[in-house]
């Protein structure tokens, strides 16, 4: 056995707050009541890393490994990152990073906002110690995975389909644009940059043969009829009036792309939350973070799965993630047990049978009074 065989399987996972008063009371009620959403942001900026919990129970299906790990938290929210000199959201990061590899991580995986800051990992994962990831790779993979799935359950005809992607010129909206280019008939990249937008349309021509349309207006979503999104956008940017009667979303950002309009006027669209996945073993996180028991996002079980796989490399790190990694990522965390999880939408229960009826019944109805657009 090899040295490093060893050592107990560990990782760690940064965690920040998204909704500053609703997060910050998930580990302190009384300050979660105390403070106002701007206290909390402008606090933030004093507050040291902090250790949220102890993860155990997570067992290899394949190899009956067992796992060990930690939740961190990175203080500031998504405003405050974005507002801050880049080179001092990276310190507080690391500082975090260096808080795991104290607790014995062996690989750190990064959440939310702190994988899409500066570079995209690289920056942190050479000031630390042990390997990191963003597991934008097993996000991409379970997204794609989720729109398929969603279609078959709505009745819509992959093959036959519009597809939209906002937010696709992104570390992960890119490779998941290149997937769904192989599976739809007409496909529509939505960025804010009309440079690398061109650059992907030629990317997703060679594989696949969508009719490709490039916007850089998500009212161009409109016509179609599954929607991914993936923006790192710190507001809403799909609002009720962006969806056709009948759409599925699969909403992948943190924070959330999908204006909570939509869940309280659109009753004739599915939004589902991207990313969900299952952990195998009897996980136990001791903290809730707003998922139902044994769920984790992708990016968290890619940091799992590769410390299963005990792969303590850098992993999902830059702008540019290939299809080849998704695919190699795949298959590690379906060895060891990972699996796409239930279906929620808004942080609600799971999407059931029924849920699927009623959407299709307002569909159809409002399709009466429905016409498109053909933008282009």
């Amino acid at each position: 056995m090899q040295e490093g065989e060893k050592q107990p399987h560990t990782f760690a996972f940064i965690i920040h707050p998204i909704d500053p008063k609703k997060d910050v009371s998930r580990k302190w009620p009384w300050l979660g009541r105390l403070l106002t959403p701007e206290q909390v942001d402008f606090f933030s900026l004093f507050f040291p890393p902090v250790y949220i919990s102890e993860i155990t129970g997570i067992r290899s299906a394949s190899t009956g490994r067992e796992l060990r790990g930690w939740f961190v938290a990175c203080p500031f929210t998504p405003q405050r990152m974005m507002t801050l000199p880049e080179e001092r959201v990276y310190r507080k990061i690391i500082a975090t990073g260096r808080l795991a590899e104290r607790l014995g991580a062996r690989i750190l995986g990064l959440g939310a906002y702190t994988s899409v800051v500066g570079d995209a990992g690289i920056t942190i994962a050479r000031a630390l110690d042990v390997p990191v990831t963003t597991g934008d790779a097993y996000t991409i993979a379970m997204a794609v995975e989720a729109v398929r799935r969603a279609a078959e359950i709505m009745g819509i005809a992959l093959g036959q389909a519009h597809a939209a992607v906002v937010g696709a010129t992104g570390a992960i909206g890119q490779v998941c644009a290149e997937l769904l280019a192989g599976d739809v008939a007409r496909l529509t990249l939505v960025s804010r940059r009309p440079d690398a937008l061109a650059a992907l349309r030629e990317r997703c021509a060679a594989a696949g043969s969508a009719e490709l349309i490039t916007s850089t207006d998500p009212v161009s979503i409109y016509d179609a009829d599954l929607v991914l999104t993936v923006t790192s956008a710190i507001t809403a940017v799909i609002e009720p009036e962006h969806l056709k009667p009948g759409a599925v979303v699969c909403d992948v950002a943190r924070p959330r792309d999908v204006s909570r309009r939509v869940g309280e006027q659109r009753d004739d669209v599915l939004v589902i939350e991207g990313g969900m996945v299952e952990v195998p073993g009897d996980v136990d996180f001791h903290f809730d973070f707003g998922f139902p028991p044994r769920m984790a996002y992708a990016c968290m079980a890619e940091t799992m799965a590769l410390a299963l796989e005990g792969r303590y490399e850098d992993y999902s790190l830059g702008k540019q993630i290939s299809r080849a990694r998704v695919e190699e990522i795949s298959a590690i965390a379906a060895r060891h047990g990972f699996r796409l999880g239930l279906f929620r939408s808004f942080e609600r229960g799971p999407v059931t049978p029924e849920t699927i009826a009623r959407v299709q019944e307002r569909a159809a109805s409002e399709r009466r009074r429905w016409s498109p657009r053909h933008s282009s």
